[in-house]
């Protein structure tokens, strides 16, 4: 009796080890997507009240917990009968991020800027609103970002047994969770950090300066992550549609990768957004006519 429970304990420690180096070579190979999923959702979690970023914030992390829950089971149920599903659903949501950075770039291009009793009454108005829509568009695009960590993960252990694979992308899973928003919440809290410093310091010696630079540093910081998140964006969607399309992959092979995903990326964005801009037009004329 004794020996079987120490048989079975023994069976466990293995599994516990494979997964942990699997877990380690699925992190390291997510570690880039991991960086895009930091700055795009960093982004996407800024320009709230400073009372409201921690709400936020949090709605989106639930958020992106029930998008890994929904993942993990349906990619690897359709690895398991139908793989090649997989690959479609990438190229889908490559087009939904490439939109969001293209939609991004034109919006700052041509789009007139608003003088500021203009941005107010937008506030006024819009306020719930507006949060209600940033929250859902984060959430969507984290979506999109989890399938492909997911899917990267599953793939460094698909020679391994369905056990080690559930545990090894469930780990990933939540690893990512945990370490992306939680960098998130550090970022969009670092003017509060900078205050309290100030304050428990009598706004002298080094933790006062050190609270001064945090303070000044957050603006610029928010405004990197708005252009890095805008490039990550592109970045991934890009690499989607290089890696999953016969046609790009082999498509100038003496062109940089990363000049490649870029290009990629900003044609299927001004697709996508055309199409939208279309469906918007023709819906708007619906919705004149039976008004």
């Amino acid at each position: 009796m004794a020996s079987g429970i120490f048989a079975v304990l023994d069976d466990i420690a293995a599994l516990m080890d494979d997964v942990a180096v699997a877990s380690k070579l699925a992190t390291r190979k997510t570690a880039g997507i991991l960086g895009d999923d930091l700055a795009v959702n960093a982004e996407k979690a800024t320009g709230f009240l400073a009372t409201r970023e921690i709400p936020v914030l949090w709605a989106i992390t639930k958020g992106s917990f029930i998008n890994k829950l929904i993942i993990v089971p349906i990619a690897l149920i359709l690895n398991a009968i139908f793989p090649i599903a997989i690959k479609y659903i990438l190229i889908l949501g490559g087009f939904y991020l490439a939109y969001e950075g293209v939609e991004k770039i034109v919006h700052y291009l041509f789009h007139r800027k608003k003088e500021g009793h203009e941005v107010i009454q937008k506030n006024v108005e819009q306020g719930e609103i507006a949060e209600n829509a940033k929250i859902k568009s984060a959430i969507t695009t984290d979506f999109i970002l989890s399938v492909e960590i997911v899917i990267i993960a599953l793939g460094t252990v698909l020679d391994q047994s369905l056990p080690i694979q559930i545990l090894t992308v469930s780990v990933v899973a939540i690893i990512a969770t945990i370490g992306v928003y939680g960098i998130v919440a550090l970022i969009v809290r670092m003017d509060d950090m900078g205050y309290s410093l100030i304050k428990r310091s009598n706004d002298k010696g080094f933790a006062a300066k050190f609270g001064h630079a945090l303070v000044k540093l957050l603006p610029l910081v928010i405004k990197s992550l708005g252009v890095i998140g805008t490039i990550a964006l592109l970045m991934v969607s890009g690499d989607i549609f290089v890696h999953n399309i016969d046609y790009l992959h082999h498509m100038l092979p003496s062109l940089p990768g990363i000049v490649k995903s870029i290009a990629a990326a900003i044609v299927g964005g001004l697709l996508a957004l055309g199409l939208v801009t279309v469906g918007k037009a023709l819906f708007g004329k619906k919705d004149k006519a039976h008004a």
